[in-house]
């Protein structure tokens, strides 16, 4: 129990040295294409770390981050759409609704695991996205919605985004920290031996999908109004893949893995845009890579040569903890 608070306390601390960098980078980014880029890289850190708290922490591999953003992306577009709602009236009730689906969809396939759940959840996230583009009178389809903005400025929209994702970590945080993170971790290194000591492994894997699920929908609300716009390709496969890319090469079952994945990713995506769908292949090739050879991602490599050498006995142990 201590060595895993302390190895949370560790991460947490490279999460805030991480989100000082990013409030500072502003300073030298001034384009406003580069500060969009980087808003967006934050939107995909609040998908990737919601996604690293089920998969890295809970052992649940769900392929439906993506579609849970879209869901609530749509649930604010829908209310302002269609009833004129002001807009955090709209981000709290994706929150809500993304949560609440969360809940549902968890209790009925959390009793799957491996492959099963996998391809459970992505079919619910193309029945999503095939609702959501059939319901024309409703959603207008693949013409998208227009969500109105909140903030004119792209810096404000930048350090909103920031705010939120330092809020969305350090909830991640006291989470982890909790006897609730070591129930998920327990379940995640061995389900049976949880449950034999007490542990009540459906209810705490439903929780995790719904929290989750909750923190997409958040994610995704704010991407909605930052820009204007919310289309069914928010819950294509693609993005879910692009998620997933993020937290193996920053580093699964870490706090910070996922924001250094984020905008490694996000923002070389944005560089190779040129050479086409070869970005894809490289990113691919990345993922193989990492998963053979740095099975840790870039802040298990990073922390194995920065911290002292008493240390790194918790990075081993960490890592055999997850091999196991």
């Amino acid at each position: 129990m201590t060595n895993a608070r302390t190895r949370v306390n560790i991460e947490f601390a490279a999460t805030g040295v991480i989100l000082l960098i990013v409030a500072l980078l502003p300073l030298a980014v001034s384009n406003d294409y580069w500060l969009g880029v980087l808003i967006v890289s934050m939107y995909f850190a609040m998908c990737a770390s919601a996604w690293n708290v089920l998969a890295g922490y809970a052992g649940q591999f769900s392929l439906a981050p993506a579609a849970f953003a879209m869901i609530g992306a749509y649930t604010t577009g829908l209310l302002a759409y269609h009833s004129g709602a002001p807009p955090w009236i709209g981000i709290l009730a994706a929150v809500v609704v993304s949560s609440l689906i969360g809940l549902v969809l968890g209790r009925i396939v959390l009793r799957l695991s491996g492959p099963y759940l996998a391809l459970t959840t992505l079919a619910f996230a193309e029945i999503m996205r095939a609702v959501i583009s059939n319901s024309i009178n409703i959603t207008r389809g693949d013409l998208g919605l227009e969500v109105p903005g909140i903030l004119q400025s792209r810096l404000g929209w930048y350090f909103l985004f920031l705010a939120v994702l330092t809020l969305v970590q350090a909830g991640f945080y006291f989470l982890l920290r909790a006897r609730a993170g070591l129930y998920l971790q327990a379940i995640r290194d061995d389900e049976i031996g949880a449950a034999s000591r007490g542990v009540e492994v459906v209810f705490w894997k439903t929780i995790a999908f719904a929290l989750s699920s909750g923190v997409c929908g958040l994610a995704g609300a704010l991407y909605g109004h930052f820009a204007h716009f919310v289309s069914p390709e928010l819950g294509l496969i693609s993005q879910t893949g692009l998620v997933i890319i993020m937290v193996v090469i920053g580093g699964m079952g870490t706090l910070a893995g996922p924001l250094i994945g984020a905008f490694l990713v996000y923002a070389s995506s944005e560089m190779l845009r040129d050479v086409g769908g070869w970005q894809l292949v490289v990113f691919a090739l990345l993922v193989i890579l990492f998963a053979r050879f740095f099975s840790e991602g870039l802040w298990g490599f990073v922390r194995r040569l920065g911290l002292p050498r008493n240390h790194r006995a918790l990075v081993a142990g960490s890592g055999a903890e997850r091999k196991g």
